[in-house]
């Protein structure tokens, strides 16, 4: 297995139909793939924080900048040890230095073993959210649905477009640092989060159907 840097838009297909969010996220910085025998399996994103408060509370201010979110990590097989793979070797060709931060979505039943087995500190649960949803099912990003709110209110904005609102759990929140051992021992003596026990439980496995259209390497 190889883990490589990919374009962009060459996430485009993978995040849209086989992540069960069923959309880009909002920010991708950096994108790798995993190839075996030279075809993609797999990829992962990264990119910049859901807002300025989640980069401010892991290390404060002096450290916000480094922060990046594991915002999306799909795989075709899920073959055993290749999520940890892809994701050890992705962070490795990262700049340094940068402090990764990823979830686990509770709502979806998942704990986020792969992160625990990749040695992330686990930093608790998120506070609780919705999520938005147009008529035809179409989750909505929050940043999306603020666009469309303009100088209405949100209660307003929710009845003129028909858009179902579920309230979503706190996800398992987990964090990494990509830099050297001198490096992390200094961000150390400045994290703001919680370092817990890794949560435990029987993850849901989720099936697709879909199979993307992949493209070995050239050379």
């Amino acid at each position: 297995m190889e883990i490589l840097q990919i374009q962009k838009d060459e996430t485009t297909e993978w995040l849209k139909n086989l992540h069960y969010a069923k959309r880009l996220p909002a920010s991708i910085s950096y994108a790798f793939g995993i190839y075996e025998n030279k075809i993609l399996k797999g990829i992962i994103t990264y990119g910049s924080p859901s807002g300025r408060e989640l980069a401010q509370m892991i290390c404060g201010d002096d450290f916000m900048h480094e922060v990046l979110e594991l915002n999306r990590l799909v795989l075709l097989d899920n073959k055993k040890n290749q999520a940890s793979f892809l994701i050890a070797n992705s962070m490795k060709l990262l700049p340094k230095p940068k402090i990764v931060v990823t979830y686990a979505d509770t709502n979806m039943n998942h704990h986020g073993f792969v992160y625990q087995a990749c040695n992330f500190i686990y930093t608790g649960l998120s506070k609780p959210r919705a999520k938005f949803f147009a008529p035809n099912g179409t989750e909505i990003a929050e940043r999306t649905l603020s666009e469309w709110q303009g100088f209405n209110t949100r209660q307003e904005t929710l009845k003129k477009y028909n858009i179902r609102v579920e309230r979503q759990e706190g996800k398992h929140r987990y964090v990494y640092f990509v830099t050297t051992k001198t490096m992390k021992k200094e961000r150390m003596k400045h994290f703001k989060l919680d370092n817990l026990p890794y949560p435990k439980g029987d993850n849901q496995v989720y099936d697709v159907d879909y199979k993307p259209n992949v493209q070995g390497l050239l050379f």
